[in-house]
């Protein structure tokens, strides 16, 4: 079965978050390295990030992190 990616379910590399918001690369691991950024892990260990998340980010909407 066959499984579309959706618009929220898009993942951006660390590059593409980095040139929305004017920084390097580095600084968007840093981020996600202090939680406040979430990340995903590819096979290969890369870090995607996922684009709704980083958008609302982007816009300044404050975001809810699950409890655990």
């Amino acid at each position: 079965m066959l499984t579309h990616a959706t618009d929220s379910d898009a993942l951006l590399t660390p590059s593409e978050v980095a040139n929305l918001f004017r920084v390097d690369p580095k600084t968007v691991t840093r981020w996600a390295k202090a939680g406040k950024l979430s990340s995903i892990r590819t096979l290969g260990g890369h870090r995607r990030y996922r684009e709704l998340e980083v958008r609302d980010l982007l816009n300044g909407v404050p975001q809810q992190r699950p409890t655990d």
